[in-house]
């Protein structure tokens, strides 16, 4: 017979304690899980009180071993501070990742501020997850530019290998789905439904874990319905292929309530939904919503990591030459505008697209609109050949005539109605003839001297929107600075039209990675990137300058732009430059929406310290074509009447419902500040060297030790699977490898011998000893939730009680247990014949009062847990302290 709270051994269970025996079978709890046994397979185990009854005294090192493997775990499942991350761990991201796990499944929508390390976030959360086994199965869902860098960090960072979805693997034969456990995927790609990709991967295993990149484009309008992306990854949840959800972005809220709620419904669909009110629903999205603000992150001494970012508005004036082709194009637009406004809905909306992106681009360079307007044409001057080979033929045809001739005429007449004028050809060619002449252009110039006259020999980051552009300012920089300078980034890896300082035009190539790394090192000064290097890539090692060639009509993307500077590791404050022309409707436009912004900073700085943290908030909710009106219609607005109509057009933005709305989510959500930097564990991977050397000793072997680097021969005991090597050479516990190979040498939880470790020492019977160093006597107590349906992810939490200086009876925390017996050095030896001259007695009742006092004093330790069940571990008494009296 098993007695209630008999400690028991299964093989493939570990150790638990019995609930009820039965008979043949025997209830028991192991942690989190309530597991009914055969009870011939169970074996028993000594508990503590037996073991202090008895006198039992166990060797000092397995004691100390086995609570510092628990004290580990407990650490690490609560805040992943000893994942194998490459980097050091910012306060605010352990806090991210503690919320995340004290909760299973996961339902979490991370809207932080760009900058503060999403992808780190992500791969703290994972970590335990994957090293535990909690999760297995992982699916991640990116923009399409974000896949590679998804897979690229997290394999670098955290060694989470992901398997990239291509839709050419993917067939009935390959079985991709249910052969890869861990992928990374372009939304755009996986949201459509091609060749029955969709039922594929609903037929596999569900998955463990969702994590959804930019999950602003999960949209679902009141209107126009649900885009492609939200219906499939609602599907996945609503067919309940998957357990935990985590999405990230930094723009949770688009201005319209209706997609806010569907998003978080995709989240909690029990809870959140678009048809319920508001009112309701606000106060339920604390549990289910993070966003932390760069302006109050801080490091471990509390120190903030981000200063103010200071902006240098600059002037330029066009030449003749450019002021001359401006006023061309503006007249050629506006009459463009005139022809749309009598086409049909359809074909005017096609001709303002078109006007729109030409505006654009020319407010970029006229480098870029002369390319554009090559390009327009070259295009329509080969429809129009086209066009009269086709119509010869037909005329030759009989009432018979191929129908495919008919099709080419029909083709025809609806690309003839898809002009911008009725026309357009001559007015292009005059518009070419007026750019050509055009080869240097003052912005360009003006950029020159400005890096010139003020940074020195500092290096810059510039961006612009458009590759010609981009070409243009590459040449300008080559010729002043020289060759070697300067490099690119775009989203072909190539850049056309470069003119080199021989005066020869050339095409360079250049991968993104290889040339931020260069830039990074300081290979190159000046890195010219167009809007592909805007999200994804950090280069802030050497660079706090950032100047704008030209102006995105969306000031969101000037967010993420120096957003690549602003960003964990900068040193100093970054400077932005910016240029405009004041004599162009875009810069008069311009200096309207800045007054606009900063009443909106006014606004928002009445509800918070910090108001530039909820620009970018904001900015999301003006709508992602608010701006693209905003500057087009300007270009119609006579001078005197654009404060009035700029006005009514911008009442929306940043309107009272829209700050309303901005300061209720702030206010109903979960964010780090500096009040909550104490509860952030200082442990770190050289903590876990005094187990790990303890291990190795405790199994016969002697560890080569040369400043925290260990060499050894693998204990018999961990050989358990292939992946384990017989011997290691040049582990080490610290962050800051040398190279990639020393890399994959970090050492920490979920690295398959650091594990082998911890589950000998969790295997041990062992719970009462003298340890040689101890001040004061520390018994150790497991908590877990007695409600096993509403078990959180943190399965067991580890906290001690001991004596404090004034011999006060303390609880102390998992961290503060593993300190303790850090710094105890305990030899491996045998038990001295003292070790049963204590008396059974006293110990008991000193541990009987520590229990009473750490069930008194738990609500400090604030536990995940509905009803937190106490167990004992360990009692580790001094060894040169004899019975102790209660006090």
């Amino acid at each position: 017979m098993f007695e209630k709270d008999q400690q028991v051994r299964h093989p493939g269970f570990g150790t638990g304690s019995v609930i009820l025996d039965q008979g043949g079978t025997v209830i028991v709890r192991f942690g989190d899980r309530i597991e009914s046994c055969e009870a011939a397979i169970l074996t028993r185990r000594m508990a503590l009180a037996d073991a202090v009854r008895l006198g039992h005294w166990s060797p000092a090192l397995e004691v100390t071993l086995k609570t510092q493997a628990a004290a580990i775990r407990s650490l690490n499942d609560a805040w992943g501070v000893f994942s194998r991350s490459r980097i050091d761990l910012l306060p605010h991201q352990l806090w991210v990742c503690h919320r995340a796990l004290q909760q299973w499944p996961i339902r979490l929508l991370i809207a932080d501020d760009v900058g503060l390390g999403k992808t780190i976030e992500a791969g703290l959360i994972l970590w335990p997850l994957l090293s535990s086994g909690k999760v297995r199965r992982l699916l991640i869902l990116t923009p399409a530019a974000l896949v590679e860098q998804w897979q690229e960090r997290l394999r670098t960072l955290f060694d989470i290998r992901l398997s990239m979805y291509r839709p050419d693997v993917d067939t009935p034969k390959a079985d991709f789905w249910s052969t890869h456990h861990q992928v990374v995927a372009s939304l755009p790609t996986l949201r459509a439904d091609r060749k029955g990709r969709h039922e594929r991967l609903l037929d596999a295993p569900r998955w463990d874990m969702l994590i959804v990149d930019e999950a602003h484009h999960l949209n679902a309008d009141e209107d126009t319905g649900k885009t492609l992306g939200y219906r499939f990854v609602e599907r996945l949840v609503t067919e309940e292929r998957v357990d935990s959800c985590l999405f990230f972005t930094g723009t949770p809220h688009r201005g319209k309530p209706y997609g806010f709620w569907s998003l978080m419904g995709l989240l909690q669909p029990d809870v959140f939904s678009p048809q319920r009110p508001e009112s309701e629903q606000l106060p339920l999205l604390r549990p289910v919503l993070i966003r932390n603000f760069k302006q109050k992150v801080t490091d471990m001494a509390g120190r903030r990591l981000f200063q103010p970012v200071t902006n240098h508005p600059e002037t330029y004036a066009y030449r003749e030459a450019e002021a001359d082709f401006y006023q061309l194009l503006t007249r050629f637009i506006m009459a463009g505008h005139a022809y749309a406004s009598g086409l049909d809905q359809s074909g005017r909306r096609q001709v303002t697209l078109v006007l729109i992106a030409m505006q654009k681009i020319a407010s970029s360079s006229v480098a870029a609109i002369r390319s554009a307007l090559r390009r327009r044409l070259a295009n329509l001057e080969r429809q129009v050949a086209q066009f009269r080979e086709e119509q010869a033929l037909l005329e030759r045809q009989d009432d018979d005539a191929d129908a495919e001739v008919f099709d080419a005429f029909l083709r025809w007449e609806n690309e003839a109605r898809f002009q911008l004028m009725a026309d357009e050809l001559p007015h292009l060619r005059a518009l070419i003839e007026a750019a050509e002449p055009i080869t240097e252009e003052s912005k360009i110039v003006r950029i020159g001297e400005l890096i010139e006259r003020r940074f020195g020999e500092r290096s810059v980051l510039l961006f612009t929107e458009y590759k010609a552009t981009q070409a243009l300012v590459v040449s300008t920089l080559m010729a002043r600075f020289g060759q070697d300078a300067v490099g690119f980034i775009n989203g072909d890896d190539r850049l056309v039209g470069v003119r080199l300082p021989s005066g020869q035009e050339t095409q360079l190539t250049g991968n993104r990675e290889t040339t931020a790394d260069a830039f990074n090192q300081g290979r190159i000064r000046f890195l010219v990137s167009t809007e592909a290097g805007g999200e994804g890539i950090d280069l802030q090692a050497r660079c706090h300058t950032l100047i704008h060639v030209d102006l995105p009509w969306n000031p969101m993307r000037l967010h993420q732009r120096v957003g690549r500077l602003n960003r964990y590791g900068q040193t100093q404050p970054v400077e932005v430059v910016t240029l405009r022309n004041p004599s162009t409707v875009e810069a008069r436009i311009w200096g309207k929406l800045e007054q606009k912004l900063r009443h909106i900073m006014d606004a928002l700085g009445h509800a918070m310290d910090e108001p530039e943290d909820l620009m970018q908030m904001v900015l999301g909710m003006a709508g992602p074509g608010f701006f693209n009106d905003l500057f087009s219609e300007g270009q119609g607005v006579r001078p005197e009447r654009l404060d009035d109509w700029f006005d009514a057009k911008t009442r929306s933005l940043g309107g009272r419902a829209a700050i309303s709305t901005v300061l209720d989510l702030v206010g109903h959500c979960q964010s780090f500040d500096l009040s909550q930097l104490a509860d952030v564990p200082r442990k770190d991977l050289p903590d876990l060297m005094p187990f790990f050397h303890g291990m190795l000793v405790c199994n016969r072997r002697r560890p080569e030790r040369d400043d925290g680097v260990f060499s050894f021969k693998t204990p018999e005991v961990w050989l358990t699977s292939p992946g384990i090597r017989t011997r290691y050479e040049g582990l080490i516990f610290h962050r800051h490898p040398q190279d990639n190979e020393e890399a994959k040498r970090i050492l920490g939880v979920g690295h398959q011998v650091f594990d082998q470790a911890l589950a000998q020492a969790d295997d041990w019977e062992a719970s009462l000893a003298l340890v040689n160093g101890l001040p004061e006597p520390l018994a150790v107590f497991r908590f877990m939730d007695a409600v096993t349906s509403q078990s959180g992810q943190v399965r067991q939490v580890i906290a001690g009680v001991t004596v404090d200086a004034a011999g006060e009876l303390v609880l102390i925390r998992d961290e503060e247990v593993l300190e303790i017996l850090n710094r105890c050095r305990v030899a491996h030896r045998e038990l001295g014949p003292d070790a049963c001259e204590r008396s059974p007695e006293a110990l008991s009742l000193w541990l009987d009062t520590a229990r009473r006092h750490a069930m008194t004093a738990i609500d400090s330790l604030r536990l995940p847990f509905r009803q937190p069940l106490m167990a004992d571990l360990t009692l580790c008494w001094p060894e040169k302290m004899g019975d102790m009296s209660i006090r």
